[in-house]
């Protein structure tokens, strides 16, 4: 499964690690990804989606539906 949350699109990007000598090797930076149910009442189901931690504040300010919504209209899921 890949390391991207269903909801903003946040994905795994790469850096560098720098050392105290300022020797650089390549390194990844994943994303806060939780796996968590949520309770959509107009659907009256409950859908599991593997979410950031920014996605679940989104949740917690607009709501489920409408991220799901957002989502489908920006091509990460098909409700």
């Amino acid at each position: 499964m890949s390391r991207v949350c269903e909801l903003t699109g946040k994905k795994v990007i790469s850096g560098n690690n720098v050392s105290h000598s300022n020797i650089k090797t390549r390194r990844r930076f994943y994303p806060n990804l939780q796996v968590k149910k949520f309770y959509v009442p107009e659907e009256d189901a409950w859908v599991t989606l593997r979410v950031s931690a920014k996605a679940i504040r989104n949740i917690s300010k607009k709501g489920i539906y409408a991220c799901l919504l957002e989502a489908e209209k920006n091509g990460l899921i098909r409700l």
